[in-house]
């Protein structure tokens, strides 16, 4: 069955299979493992792959994943609180399926290109439902923060991702550049 959890060192191969699988893919909903240093008095943080091989340096990222939920952590200017879920597949062992980030507050760029709610699903378990799933759960988590309704937004050539969103209840309301929005009922 499919779960969200947050960010554990326990996926920690199972983390890096995915991401290998993805490559140079856009991961939406995993974040960036480079965010340079800005002028806002953010100094940066970056994550390799090569890093995050070692026990210490993947420790380090999850943690990094965990503390942007936090209201005061530290972030590049302009990014808001952002909890980042892993979606597992729960039989043991627990095998990392994706990631799924719910941003507390829409700033003007995320209100037309980002959105609530961001996912994406490992290669190797697309076309199984997971992403439907792992967005429901998401949406019952901006519920219990009085997110309602939350918006999310897909590509205009993501039919994939558009048909999750619509399949969760998602209402279309416009086209921003490349981006559909949709408003979805949280149930709160």
């Amino acid at each position: 069955m499919i779960a969200l959890i947050r960010p554990d060192v326990l996926l920690h191969h199972s983390y890096l299979e995915a991401s290998d699988e993805f490559g140079d893919a856009q991961r939406d909903g995993d974040g960036d493992w480079a965010e340079p240093a800005d002028t806002g008095g953010f100094p940066g943080r970056t994550f390799t792959r090569e890093g995050l091989t070692t026990k210490d340096g993947f420790a380090a990222f999850v943690q990094w994943r965990l503390d942007r939920a936090l209201p005061d952590s530290l972030r590049p200017t302009g990014h808001v609180s952002c909890t980042y879920f892993w979606m597992v597949d729960d039989a043991d062992p627990l095998t990392y399926l994706g990631s799924l980030s719910l941003r507390h507050d829409l700033t003007p760029f995320l209100l037309d290109f980002g959105g609530h709610i961001g996912y994406s699903v490992r290669p190797s378990a697309r076309a199984r439902g997971v992403a439907t799933a792992a967005l429901r759960l998401g949406l019952g988590h901006a519920c219990a923060m009085d997110i309602d309704p939350a918006l999310l937004t897909c590509h205009v050539a993501n039919g994939v991702s558009r048909r999750v969103i619509e399949t969760c209840g998602g209402v279309f309301e416009d086209i921003r550049g490349d981006q559909r929005r949709y408003w979805v009922p949280t149930g709160g």
